[in-house]
C-alpha cells in the first residue's frame, strides 16, 4: 500500500481457461456451501486471532516462497472446513527479482443474485532481506479476519449478491512501492475477469488490510468509493465504534486500486497509523483481538446495506 503511502502515496462460480489465464465466470447462484459446524452467526475475534496466529506461525510469507504456499494451503483447508470449495487462481508474472508464480484463493458464497460482491485481503508478507518480517498485522490480521467472515456469513441468510472471499497474493512490493511492483494478485484478478467478460458482474469490493493494530485508527481513504465509505462509517458510529473509524481523509494505494481503475466501486479499510509497519516489530503482540472484533462487527453489519446499494447502477 502507499499514503500516497501503498501505503505512502496486498458452487456459483466456474473456472474458464482463457488464453492461458484462469478467470471466474458467475453461474446461477443456486447452492450455498454446506453449513459449517454449529455456532452463533456473529464475528468471533477469538477465532480470528487464532487464525492470525496460525498464519504468522508459517513465518515470512512473500509471494513465491515455500512458506507462502503453506499459508495458502492452510487458507484453503480452513475454507473447506467451513463448507466452501475454494479455487486457486494461479499466474506467473515479472517482478524485480525475476518471474514469480503467485496464486489467489477464491471462495464463493451464493446470494440471491449471480452478480458478485468481493470481500478481500492479501495473505503474502513483504519480501525483506535485512530482518525477519512475519507481517502479523500487515497481511496476518486481515487474513484471519477474512476467514472468520467466511465462516460467519455462511451461517447467515443469503445476501442480495453472491459473495466472493478473495485472498490476494503478491500485494507487497520488492523494495520500493513503484508501479507495477505491487498489487500483483488484484491486478491479475481484474485482468482475468476483463478477459473472460465477467468484470461487469463485480458490483463492489471491500478490502481489509492492517486492521489488528492495538490502537485502531481507521481513516477515510480518499481513493475509495464515497458511498461505500459513508455506509461503513455510519455503521461504525451506530455500533459505538466511531472512535476507531475516524472522519479524517487519508489517501491510500492498495489492492482496491485496480478495481477502482476498472470502474468497480471499492473500499479499503486500513489503519496505516502503525509504527511497526514493515519492521521486525510487526509481531503477534502488536495485534489486538478487540480491534479485530471492532472491524469484524462493522463489516458484518454493513454488508446488507452495501449489497443493496451495489445492486443498483454503478456510481
Amino acid at each position: 500500500m502507499t499514503a500516497i503511502r501503498r501505503r505512502p502515496l496486498a458452487s456459483s462460480v466456474a473456472l474458464l481457461l482463457a488464453s492461458g489465464i484462469l478467470s471466474l465466470v458467475p453461474l446461477a447462484a443456486t447452492q450455498r456451501p454446506a453449513s459449517p459446524p454449529a455456532g452463533p452467526a456473529t464475528f468471533d475475534s477469538t477465532r480470528a486471532m487464532a487464525l492470525v496466529r496460525e498464519q504468522v506461525a508459517f513465518g515470512p510469507r512473500p509471494a513465491g516462497s515455500a512458506a507462502n504456499a503453506r499459508a495458502r494451503a492452510h487458507i484453503i483447508a480452513t475454507l473447506k472446513q467451513y463448507g466452501y470449495a475454494p479455487v486457486e487462481q494461479s499466474f506467473e508474472t515479472a517482478t524485480p527479482v525475476g518471474r514469480v508464480r503467485m496464486t489467489n484463493v477464491i471462495a464463493t458464497l451464493p446470494g440471491q443474485r449471480a452478480e458478485r460482491f468481493l470481500l478481500a485481503s492479501h495473505f503474502d508478507s513483504k519480501p525483506v532481506q535485512d530482518f525477519r518480517f512475519v507481517g502479523a498485522n500487515d497481511g496476518g490480521s486481515s487474513t484471519g479476519a477474512l476467514l472468520e467472515l467466511a465462516r460467519v456469513m455462511n451461517a447467515r441468510p443469503p445476501l442480495p449478491l453472491t459473495t466472493e472471499f478473495v485472498f490476494f497474493d503478491g500485494e507487497e512490493a520488492w523494495g520500493e512501492w513503484v508501479a507495477p511492483n505491487h498489487t500483483y494478485g488484484s491486478r491479475h484478478y481484474v485482468a482475468a475477469a476483463r478477459q473472460a467478460g465477467t468484470l461487469g458482474s463485480v458490483r463492489g469490493l471491500v478490502l481489509l488490510d492492517m486492521i489488528g493494530d492495538r490502537s485502531l485508527n481507521v481513516r477515510r481513504d480518499t481513493n475509495s468509493t464515497r458511498w461505500m465509505t459513508d455506509i461503513v462509517w455510519a455503521t461504525a458510529r451506530r455500533l459505538g465504534h466511531g472512535a476507531h473509524f475516524l472522519d479524517e481523509p487519508f489517501p491510500v494505494e492498495d489492492d482496491h486500486m485496480p478495481f477502482l481503475e476498472a470502474g468497480v466501486p471499492a473500499l479499503d479499510i486500513i489503519d496505516l497509523d502503525y509504527p511497526a509497519w514493515h519492521t521486525a516489530a510487526d509481531t503477534l503482540d502488536q495485534v489486538s483481538a478487540q480491534s479485530l472484533q471492532v472491524v469484524g462487527d462493522v463489516v458484518v453489519a454493513s454488508l446488507p446495506d452495501l449489497h443493496n446499494r451495489a445492486v443498483g447502477p454503478r456510481r
